[in-house]
């Protein structure tokens, strides 16, 4: 448990990163939140196209990317609030 928000807090600050979006989530908790969803949603689509079987989880670049997924959604959500 303890490495999967340790990977999904590095996930999150490397997505993050890579972002150009304004609006970003911050601090710590909201960051591992955003790795930890991204690894769930590069797993769900992994398994779904068929990279990985079902007791296969993402690894730590796809979690990134899912990452980023998570953040443009997040992104999308958070201009139309604005």
């Amino acid at each position: 448990m303890l490495w999967i928000v340790v990977i999904g807090f590095v996930a999150g600050i490397i997505a993050r990163l890579i972002s150009s979006a304004p609006n970003k989530p911050a601090g710590f908790l909201l960051t591992t939140l955003l790795g930890i969803a991204g690894a769930f949603v590069a797993t769900f689509i992994g398994q779904a196209v068929g990279w990985y079987r079902a007791d296969q989880g993402a690894g730590f670049i796809a979690a990134t990317l899912g990452a980023l997924v998570v953040l443009f959604i997040w992104n999308r959500f958070a201009a139309r609030r604005a």
